[in-house]
């Protein structure tokens, strides 16, 4: 019976190819679209290289300080002190690694200047990032306690900077600010989106000029936390939670009266999202505006698919009329349309998977994201699947339902 309605469907689309490119195209367009953004938030929020413990990580990002009416708010990240007095201590924590933010420098080749973000990180950075050394390795703890002048530089440093057409250049020496560091080690670059592993080069954080010394609360320093399992994260964000409670009052007060400290170990979409909706009723409202959007961005196609769907099903009205006089029942004539949808949907969703996979592919050759690596992987096709099938749905069940409750004579005169 399937294999029936899919070769009635089939004939169909060939019956009438207007309806079929304006029905195709609406549904190809609009899962392109899907498709693409879907691959894109998985770029910047899944797990991928370097940041490869994503899944299992908590992030201690912004140092908050507030008074007690949170009328006044103060706020960024921490001091390298407060997070090793902080993190570092958690016993509960797999690994705990520190590094800056990322900030700027400049380095000259043949007086051609060559602007660099930099990173400083203590030695534990190598164990929670998963980066691909391509030459040598990382710096140890014994590199920062003789706080020696080394670095680890991205493959596309080394192609710029000392253009050897891909020799090795570990233990050759690079001049930054006046600075002669030597490269004990060459990684495979991370995308510009995954801010606290994205670098151009990285140095120990007891290298000149990381103000690793400040002390206070705020800095230019975050704490990624890993825990041996998912499922210990709640007890790591305990404990955190139970060193913040016990800094004493007068670490806290300020002399501008913020006297209210908050400090969170979250997960990173959390932590994304506390950026800029902090409070219980912001973060509603952030949700329901992200599902109003989304509800919006599906809901109009599948009405126009609707009226698309009732013109092209009214054109079978004698059609419906013949079966019922002949006992056909009005439960098998709605799932006939909705199974024809369904398949128009599914010829439409291969045709958005072809397109998406093709403007990918451009995004990441185009080098507009460095080391962009946004694939078709197994969720996103596997949600693609799931929108296909709720497009199948919302734009056939009516249409269908209304069709298979047509009166025997008003079918054969329509």
């Amino acid at each position: 019976m399937l294999l029936n309605y899919i070769k009635i469907a089939w004939k169909v689309l060939l019956r009438h190819p207007f309806y079929t490119f304006i029905t195709l195209f609406g549904i190809s367009l609009t899962l392109t679209v899907l498709m693409v953004l879907t691959s894109f938030l998985d770029h910047l929020f899944g797990t991928h290289y370097p940041e490869v413990n994503r899944s299992r990580s908590l992030y201690i990002a912004t140092v908050i300080q507030t008074d007690s009416a949170r009328n006044s708010m103060s706020s960024g990240p921490a001091t390298f002190n407060f997070l090793t007095k902080h993190a570092k201590s958690l016993k509960s924590a797999d690994k705990v690694a520190i590094m800056s933010n990322f900030s700027f420098s400049n380095t000259y080749v043949n007086g051609k200047r060559i602007k660099l973000n930099t990173k400083y990180t203590d030695a534990e950075f190598w164990d929670v990032m998963g980066f691909q050394f391509l030459e040598g390795k990382p710096y140890n703890d014994n590199n920062i306690k003789n706080a020696d002048h080394v670095a680890v530089i991205t493959d596309a440093l080394r192609d710029q900077y000392f253009d050897t057409g891909g020799n090795a250049v570990v233990g050759r020496n690079i001049e930054i600010e006046n600075i002669n560091y030597r490269v004990i080690g060459v990684v495979k670059g991370s995308p510009p989106t995954r801010l606290y592993s994205y670098s151009d080069i990285y140095f120990p954080y007891t290298a000149p000029k990381s103000n690793y010394q400040n002390k206070g609360m705020r800095g230019s320093y975050i704490a990624i936390v890993t825990a041996k399992n998912a499922s210990d994260m709640p007890a790591i964000q305990s404990e955190f939670d139970s060193n913040i409670s016990r800094i004493p009052y007068s670490e806290i007060h300020t002399d501008k009266n913020l006297t209210v400290l908050e400090v969170k170990a979250d997960q990173y979409f959390d932590h994304f999202v506390n950026t800029f909706a902090r409070s219980s009723t912001q973060r509603f409202l952030f949700y329901t505006v992200v599902s109003f959007v989304i509800l919006m961005f599906m809901g109009l196609p599948a009405i126009n698919l609707v009226n698309v769907n009732v013109s092209r099903i009214l054109e079978r009205a004698s059609e419906i009329g013949v079966r019922k006089a002949f006992g056909a029942p009005s439960a098998a004539l709605l799932w006939q349309f909705i199974i024809e949808n369904i398949f128009i949907t599914f010829i439409g969703g291969a045709f958005a998977l072809a397109l998406s996979c093709l403007i990918i592919y451009l995004i990441n050759a185009s080098g507009w994201i460095a080391y962009a690596d946004l694939t078709i992987n197994l969720p996103v096709f596997v949600i693609s699947l799931g929108v296909c099938l709720v497009f199948g749905l919302l734009s056939g069940v009516l249409p269908a339902f209304r069709m298979s409750r047509l009166k025997i004579v008003d079918a054969l005169k329509a």
